[in-house]
């Protein structure tokens, strides 16, 4: 499988760039630098309400001998601080008011008695005490936002904070999502006769949307060649296509044959993996990457986390590609016949430092309840048979809210 998203990855293309509102950036990797037209803070500022002093005018200042100096002016937020404070002077100052000509640190309000026009102040400051200087969080010139970065929180408020409402990121991948099988109706469809509701494109337009990209549906292909070819073409001005269903060796799976006619190059069709082993990966000259997945529900999005998920991330400029994984004690003994890499989906439960990890029960393929239950994917490798209760195995997170205290089905 390794051999298989190595060469998904080398086809994958890193997208183009584009400028969005920086409110829209969230998620997005910056592809430009930015950096800050002035310092920041602009001036010298009070971190704490309180009084603009003289340092050397408390030595000595205590509780048990307080210092008594006239409060001469005072200084609010954004106010100006032109007015020289002399020795043996006070300013009544306020959080992020500049400080005054003069003083050179900040006593905080609850170390200090007012009294009138007067106040007793109860320590001896260090000089700078409750100072933040001018350019202490950035340098004007300096470059704060790097290309490559992952636009976070932090991010837009320092974007804001340099004054940038707009930002060079990567664009979004589009990703046209492709059901097929005669038997299959939309979720508001007539399920009579054995017809079957078609939730693979829920589940993988969600998937997608998971890392970022902007999913379109092209609806249910029939079991013909000439519907499967027409809709497959109102997907080709997307950067990926995703199907489901088709892909397998029967008389109906039609998706092949369409595909080379348009012009896809196969790269490989087919992993040795369980669920997912019916998957075909291939390109468009000029167009867009293709996923044939199977129809089973399991099966498609297992194989979207292992190929489709990496892909779209790194068409995004994103360099950690895979779910992160854990090392975890199996809860009970597993078996398989070797050959075949499987993912077995599994709930985890903490145990002391660790965790234990138990199938969530049926995993057919087409259970896809089990999906609904996983915290992850347990790695069974290809060669081995079995796994025995309290032997060590890989877990891919799906849910990483679980290695919290709190459980996240609360």
């Amino acid at each position: 499988m390794a051999e298989a998203q190595a060469l998904v990855l080398g086809e994958t293309p890193v997208l183009g760039a584009e400028s969005v509102p920086a409110a829209q950036a969230l998620g997005r990797v910056l592809v430009e630098a930015v950096a800050s037209p002035r310092a920041i803070p602009p001036a010298d500022n009070s971190a704490m309400d309180g009084y603009a002093v003289r340092a050397a005018d408390l030595a000595g200042a205590s509780q048990e001998s307080p210092v008594r100096l006239p409060v001469v002016f005072e200084v609010a937020a954004g106010g100006d601080a032109s007015r020289t404070l002399d020795p043996g002077q006070v300013a009544r100052i306020f959080t992020g008011a500049p400080i005054p000509p003069g003083a050179d640190s900040v006593v905080r309000q609850e170390d200090t008695e007012r009294d009138g026009g007067q106040v007793r102040l109860q320590v001896a400051p260090p000089l700078g005490e409750h100072v933040r200087r001018a350019g202490e969080d950035v340098r004007a010139g300096e470059e704060v936002l790097e290309p490559g970065m992952l636009v976070g929180p932090a991010h837009l408020g320092m974007a804001a904070a340099l004054s940038r409402t707009q930002l060079a990121v990567r664009r979004r991948p589009r990703v046209a999502i492709l059901s097929g099988g005669d038997e299959l109706v939309e979720p508001d469809g007539d399920t009579h006769g054995g017809k079957i509701v078609a939730s693979n494109s829920y589940s993988l337009a969600a998937q997608c949307r998971g890392v970022g990209a902007e999913p379109f549906y092209l609806g249910i292909a029939r079991d013909d060649p000439a519907d499967i070819e027409r809709r497959i073409r109102a997907g080709l001005g997307a950067d990926v296509l995703i199907s489901s269903a088709g892909v397998s060796v029967g008389e109906h799976d039609h998706i092949r044959a369409v595909l080379e006619k348009l012009g896809c190059a196969i790269r490989f069709w087919g992993v040795l993996m369980k669920p997912g082993y019916p998957m075909v990966f291939g390109r468009f000259e000029n167009g867009p990457l293709v996923f044939g997945l199977p129809g089973n529900p399991v099966s498609a999005m297992v194989t979207f986390e292992q190929f489709g998920r990496p892909a779209l991330l790194k068409m995004q400029g994103r360099t950690r590609l895979f779910r992160p994984t854990l090392r975890v004690r199996c809860g009970e003994r597993l078996s398989k016949r070797p050959g075949r890499l499987h993912f077995v989906r599994v709930e985890l439960e903490r145990d002391g430092d660790g965790f234990v990890a138990r199938a969530t029960g049926n995993q057919s393929s087409g259970v896809l309840r089990s999906m609904t239950r996983a915290h992850g994917l347990l790695i069974f490798p290809a060669e081995a048979e079995e796994l025995a209760e309290g032997e060590q195995a890989c877990v891919q997170l799906l849910d990483d809210q679980v290695l919290t205290e709190e459980s996240s089905r609360l």
